[in-house]
C-alpha cells in the first residue's frame, strides 16, 4: 500500500509559493528579457546574446557549488535567501541606468553599442551571483530539506509551473513597458518585487528542523558532488541530473529567442493574450498531473511527459498562426513542465540527507551551465542556417526560425536512453 502524502503546513506552501514566484520573476528577466533588452536596444548580434547566457550559466554554477556548501557548513539557509534576494533585487534595478550613448555616426553607435553590450554581460553575471546564492543554492536545498520522497510529485508539478507563471504575470502586467521602450521602468519594478520577496521570507521562512552543521572541510564539501567515488556510489542521482541537463539542453535552444521569434519571424506583436493562454493552461495540465506523478512514480510518468514534449516542439515548428502557436505551445510547455518535475522531483530523492546544499551546484553544472553554454549556440546554429537578417540602425540583426525548435526536438530525443539506463539501475538496485 502507498504511503499517504505526508502534508507541509501552510507556513511551508506559503514560502515555497513566495521564493518560487518571485525568484522565477527575476530568472524570467534574466533568461527572456535581458537577451530582448540586449537584441532591442543595444545589439541585434545573437551571438552576444549566446554569451551573455553562457557567462551567466558558468556564474550560477560557480556561485551554487561555493555558497551551496557554505550553507551546508554553517547549517543555515534562510539568511542565504533572504539577504541573496534582497541584493538579487537591487542587481535588476541597476540595469534601469544602462543605455546606449546618443551617436550620430553609424560606425561610431556600432562600436558604442558592442561595449555597452559587454557592460550588460558583465552586469547580468553580477545579477546572476545573486541570485544563484538565494535560490539556486539556498532554496532549494531548503526545498529539499524540507520534502519528502512522498510529497515531492505534488510539490515539484507546483514549483515547475512557476516559472510559466512568473512569465504570465510579466507579459500580462509588465510587458507593455518594454513594448513602449520604458525599460528603464521595467527594471526598477521587477527589483523592487524580488526585495519584496526578500523581505517576506522574513516571516514566512524558517530553518529545517532537521538540518545541521556539515563537519568536514569547507573545500572538501565544496567539490563533494565532484567525486568519482561519490558518482559512483550515487548512480540514481546522477543519472536523474542527466535527464534534467537533456531536458534543459533542449530548452535552451529556443527559450532565449522565443520572444524575438514571435515578434520577428510571426510577424505577432501583440502576443501578450496569445502567450497567456499557453502559459495558464499548461500551468493547470502540469498541477493537475501532480499527484498523478505521486501516484504513479516519477519514472514511468518520464516516459509519458517525454513523447509530449517532443510532440509540441514538431508542432512549433509548422505553427504559424496565433491558434496554431497557441494549441503547440501549450503541448510543449505542458509536457516540458512534467518532465522538468519528474526530473526534479528524482534527484531529490536520491539526494543524501544532510548534503542538499552540497549537491545544489551539482545541479546547476547539469540544469544551468551545460545546457545554457551549449543550447543557445545550438540555436544559432539553426537560425544563421537560414541567412534571415535586417538592418536597424546600422546593425544587422539576425532573425530566430522555426529550425530551434526541430534542434530543440531531436535533443530531447535523448532523453529516452537515460530514462531506459535510470529504469535499469533502479531495477538492479531493488533486485539486491
Amino acid at each position: 500500500m502507498r504511503k499517504k502524502s505526508t502534508p507541509l503546513g501552510g507556513r511551508t506552501w506559503a514560502a515555497l509559493l513566495i521564493f518560487g514566484l518571485f525568484g522565477q520573476i527575476a530568472w524570467v528577466i534574466e533568461n527572456m528579457y535581458f537577451n530582448v533588452f540586449l537584441y532591442n536596444r543595444i545589439s541585434g548580434d545573437t551571438s552576444m546574446i549566446a554569451a551573455m547566457v553562457g557567462w551567466s550559466a558558468v556564474t550560477a554554477t560557480v556561485t551554487t557549488l561555493v555558497m551551496g556548501a557554505l550553507s551546508d557548513k554553517l547549517g543555515r539557509r534562510k539568511a542565504f535567501i533572504v539577504v541573496g534576494y534582497l541584493l538579487w533585487g537591487v542587481s535588476i534595478a541597476v540595469f534601469a541606468l544602462v543605455r546606449v550613448p546618443a551617436i550620430n555616426y553609424t560606425v561610431a553607435y556600432a562600436a558604442a553599442a558592442h561595449k555597452v553590450a559587454v557592460l550588460v554581460v558583465v552586469l547580468d553575471c553580477v545579477m546572476t551571483f545573486f541570485g544563484s546564492t538565494a535560490n539556486d543554492a539556498a532554496f532549494n536545498a531548503w526545498v529539499t530539506d524540507v520534502t519528502t520522497e512522498d510529497n515531492r510529485g505534488r510539490t515539484e508539478t507546483v514549483l515547475a509551473v512557476m516559472p510559466l507563471i512568473a512569465m504570465l504575470v510579466v507579459f500580462g502586467a509588465l510587458d507593455g513597458l518594454t513594448q513602449r521602450g520604458n525599460w528603464s521602468l521595467f527594471f526598477r519594478i521587477v527589483g523592487g518585487m524580488t526585495v519584496l520577496g526578500g523581505i517576506l521570507g522574513l516571516f514566512f521562512l524558517k530553518e529545517p528542523e532537521k538540518l545541521h552543521r556539515s563537519e568536514g572541510s569547507y573545500f572538501a564539501d565544496t567539490v563533494y558532488g565532484l567525486r568519482p567515488s561519490v558518482v559512483k556510489a550515487n548512480p540514481l542521482l546522477y543519472l536523474s541530473l542527466c535527464a534534467l541537463g537533456v531536458y534543459c539542453i533542449s530548452q535552451q535552444v529556443y527559450m532565449p529567442y522565443l520572444i524575438i521569434y514571435i515578434q520577428r519571424f510571426l510577424g505577432i506583436t501583440d502576443y501578450t493574450m496569445l502567450l497567456a493562454g499557453v502559459l495558464i493552461v499548461s500551468s493547470a495540465v502540469s498541477v493537475a498531473v501532480g499527484r498523478t506523478v505521486d501516484r504513479a512514480g516519477k519514472l514511468p510518468s518520464l516516459w509519458v511527459a517525454a513523447p509530449v514534449g517532443i510532440a509540441g516542439l514538431v508542432l512549433m515548428y509548422f505553427a504559424r498562426s496565433q491558434w496554431a502557436v497557441l494549441g503547440a505551445g501549450i503541448v510543449m510547455l505542458g509536457g516540458g513542465m512534467v518532465i522538468l518535475a519528474c526530473c526534479n522531483g528524482l534527484i531529490r530523492d536520491y539526494t543524501p540527507e544532510n548534503m542538499a546544499g552540497r549537491f545544489q551546484g551539482i545541479r546547476i553544472i547539469f540544469q544551468v551551465l551545460i545546457p545554457m553554454v551549449i543550447g543557445p549556440y545550438l540555436g544559432v546554429l539553426a537560425i544563421r542556417s537560414t541567412g534571415m537578417t535586417y538592418e536597424d540602425l546600422g546593425t544587422v540583426k539576425e532573425v530566430p526560425t522555426p529550425g530551434i525548435f526541430l534542434m530543440a526536438a531531436a535533443i530531447l530525443l535523448l532523453l529516452f536512453a537515460v530514462i531506459a539506463l535510470l529504469g535499469r539501475r533502479k531495477r538492479k538496485e531493488a533486485a539486491v
